[in-house]
């Protein structure tokens, strides 16, 4: 039997490098899944002051869940295989239930700009998920990057909350919205290559809707919702686009990949989202604020030009 012909396995080896192109294509889809949902931390903050938190979690989830109804109808898109089905399940947990809750919770005390800083670890958080479950393999230049953007997104919350003894429920919830976001981003683009980006998430919110279907009706039944227009107006844009068709780019972004180095491209939406909560909200930018956004800016775009390995 020659070389050639051997039965063993051959060793797993790093894939090549993504062509520029199609690393470029990721990019930019993933920088247009960042920019809408820049705009989510100041609608939510909107959407609050009026409407039961409760009902902004949930209900945004159930409207979306109507348009990924339709949308699976009319491309007539077949169910997913059953051993797919815990994989959803947990991207739902982490994006349609986990991230919507905490952060409509959170938000009610504090600041939509502070918000948006603290929600600055959540590249780090599905960096980590990534290397768990995609096998990817950062460079220590990514890992020297994510580490001081977390770093500086840490010392931001520390500075404005006057020290660790200021810490508030608020910044408790933005942390368990980072880690159940990270957990959602990272497996739905793993599971985006096998049944694509837009079918992750329209059947994600298939698969919480009973539960946020309820969980709606509660809020409704104790809170009857009378909010203005620009109430309402906030929470369709948290339905329709924070919560649907900007998971379409996102995924579609995250799984060209690589997962860790796309996923830091949201430290830009810090910076996007103080800048919106300053024009629609009137909340002040103070230096601290714009010194921390800066910094982990500037993490971010070094951790996305380093180099990242797929087992």
């Amino acid at each position: 039997m020659k070389p050639d012909d051997s039965a063993t396995t051959a060793r797993s080896r790093p894939l090549p490098p993504a062509p520029a192109r199609v690393r470029a294509a990721g990019v930019i889809w993933g920088f247009a899944g960042v920019l809408a949902f820049s705009f989510t931390l100041p609608f939510t903050k909107i959407a609050v002051q009026t409407i039961d938190p409760l009902a902004v979690g949930a209900g945004r989830a159930v409207v979306a869940a109507a348009l990924g109804a339709v949308v699976l109808a009319v491309t007539r898109s077949p169910l997913p295989a059953r051993r797919l089905w815990p994989r959803i399940l947990m991207v739902a947990a982490g994006v349609v239930v986990g991230f919507p809750f905490l952060t409509s919770f959170a938000l009610q005390t504090a600041p939509a700009s502070h918000g948006a800083v603290v929600i600055g670890l959540l590249p780090a958080a599905t960096a980590v998920v990534a290397v768990l479950r995609g096998r990817e393999r950062p460079s220590r230049l990514f890992w020297v990057a994510s580490i001081a953007g977390a770093g500086a997104v840490i010392a931001f919350t520390v500075v404005e909350s006057g020290g660790f003894g200021g810490l508030h429920v608020s910044d408790l919830l933005l942390l368990g919205a980072v880690v159940a976001a990270g957990t959602g981003y990272a497996e739905g683009a793993l599971l985006a290559r096998e049944i694509g980006s837009w079918q992750v998430i329209c059947w994600a919110l298939l698969a919480a809707s009973p539960v946020m279907l309820a969980l709606t009706g509660v809020s409704v039944l104790q809170h009857p919702p009378a909010a203005p227009p620009e109430g309402w107006l906030a929470f369709a844009y948290l339905a329709g686009v924070s919560m649907f068709l900007g998971f379409f780019a996102w995924y579609r972004g995250l799984a060209i990949g690589p997962i860790a180095s796309i996923g830091q491209i949201q430290l830009v939406q810090p910076v996007l989202t103080l800048v919106w909560a300053a024009l629609l909200l009137g909340e002040p930018l103070t230096v601290t604020t714009a010194v921390g956004a800066l910094a982990v800016v500037a993490c971010a775009a070094l951790a996305v030009r380093s180099r990242i390995r797929r087992s």
